[in-house]
């Protein structure tokens, strides 16, 4: 019997039974597509602009800032709600999980309208706060004035995206996602070059490819056994926003710190002035996006671990959520070996794809994506011990982790390695973040299985 298929109550029997290792990879199969695919269309944007000008792809690097925090809201409400309600949906609490799911949809959808208003408010500000030179000022005012109209469905996309996830139905909220993306990227080319709109084109095309996901997912969160949105159900409690927080803050540390990331490496690489400095900004918008692609099929397939760590430690079947991560820090090992080595040997062919008009670009940026691939590998543990701390409701070490990566250790950095090396200490401070990262990671992801063991000697 297949999940979408099944009502609450079989799927939740499901998930606690399956042999791990085939379970996870059930449930990482889809996810892992929807991020990649979802990756591939904020490349989609990165390559149709980048046929525009160096200055229209920097553009595109500092906008994503906001939509880092855009994301971060999102995840905050959705995983947030989405931890709580697959432990609810483990130990049997059906009321608590369908409560929560209302609380975590309109509450995020109300403070993406919130926020996006207020950025709107404060556009050219706004614009040159993320790093924007005065040459790149006006292509980043026309994207990101679009991107916010966008900001309240992007957002509650991913609460719905997740709370599907979390119920063990990753491959409807797969659906939703895949389909928004496959959008944007036919849009992209129709709307920048055929329609003439530059890069307000390639902004609009994404807000048009976000809503139509959002309509979709709304639509799967009402289809076999999930959980029904009802305004209802919308009672907020102290209680249940104290759940979303200890749930939700880690990734609004990871992807919060994230935008604050991007805003000094922006502005870092901006320092050196003239053409230089926006090549400098481009390079790194270029290698941002691949390093993003390709960890995100590594998020995709720790999203699937998630709902099994979450569902198995609420109905207390601890065994089964250390088999489960140890099956999972293996596998991601030996996948991020194979892309690190992929991309040290394609690093400059993978660049020149985004923007081979401009050597400086290329020049930076190849150096830059070769220093990350060193380190990649590191993200098995990094990511997967985070995970598993976030989906067992562990908020302070999960948070500080998730901080870790591209705040504590790479805002500091990114001040500090440039005074000293120049624009080498901007290629390789994300090198350096993510191995003082995972000197942090280990005891900490080692203090939780401990826990977890002691729990299950205990029971």
């Amino acid at each position: 019997m297949r999940v979408h298929s099944m009502n609450q109550q079989e799927k939740v029997a499901y998930m606690l039974s399956q042999p791990v290792p085939g379970l996870v990879c059930e449930m990482a199969v889809p996810t892992i597509i929807s991020m990649l695919v979802t990756s591939f269309y904020n490349m989609a944007d990165t390559f149709f602009v980048g046929k525009i000008n160096t200055q229209a792809t920097a553009a595109v690097g500092v906008v994503f800032a906001v939509m880092a925090f855009i994301q971060a809201c999102g995840f905050f409400f959705g995983h947030g709600s989405g931890n709580f309600i697959s432990r609810a949906l483990g130990a049997g609490s059906y009321d608590e999980a369908n409560r929560m799911a209302a609380v975590g949809f309109f509450s995020c959808f109300f403070t993406g309208i919130a926020a996006a208003s207020a950025a709107s408010v404060f556009l050219t500000p706004l614009a040159k706060l993320l790093g924007s030179t005065p040459s790149i000022l006006p292509y980043t005012k026309d994207y990101l004035r679009i991107i916010l109209v966008g900001a309240p469905f992007t957002m509650t996309s991913m609460v719905l995206n997740n709370q599907l996830r979390f119920q063990g139905s990753a491959s409807y909220a797969m659906v939703g996602t895949v389909s928004g993306a496959i959008l944007n990227i036919a849009l992209d080319p129709l709307f920048i070059f055929r329609m003439e709109m530059g890069v307000a084109g390639a902004a609009l095309a994404t807000v048009i490819s976000q809503i139509t996901s959002f309509f979709i997912l709304f639509a799967m969160s009402r289809r076999g056994g999930n959980i029904r949105l009802r305004w209802k159900h919308f009672k907020p409690s102290v209680e249940l926003y104290i759940e979303i927080f200890k749930g939700g803050i880690p990734s609004l540390c990871r992807q919060g710190l994230g935008s604050v990331a991007n805003i000094c490496l922006n502005r870092a690489a901006g320092a050196y002035g003239g053409d230089f400095s926006d090549a400098a900004i481009a390079a790194m918008s270029v290698v941002g996006r691949i390093s993003m692609f390709a960890n995100s099929a590594l998020i995709g397939f720790g999203q699937g671990f998630q709902p099994v760590c979450g569902m198995n430690y609420g109905a207390k079947k601890y065994e089964r959520v250390r088999e489960a991560f140890s099956f999972c820090v293996k596998v991601a090992a030996v996948f991020l070996t194979v892309v690190s080595v992929l991309g040290l040997v394609f690093a400059q062919p993978l660049v020149e794809i985004f923007r081979k008009e401009d050597p400086e670009v290329i020049r930076i940026g190849t150096l830059a994506l070769r220093l990350q691939c060193i380190v990649f590998p590191l993200n098995a543990w990094i990511v997967m011990s985070n995970m598993m701390m976030q989906a067992l409701g562990k908020a302070g070490k999960a948070s500080l982790v998730a901080s870790a990566r591209q705040g504590i250790f790479f805002v500091p950095l990114i001040f500090l390695l440039p005074y000293f090396f120049g624009l080498l200490g901007v290629q390789m401070c994300q090198t350096w973040a993510d191995l003082c990262t995972m000197l942090l990671s280990v005891p900490l992801g080692l203090s939780v299985l401990k826990e977890i063991r002691q729990a299950q000697e205990g029971s």
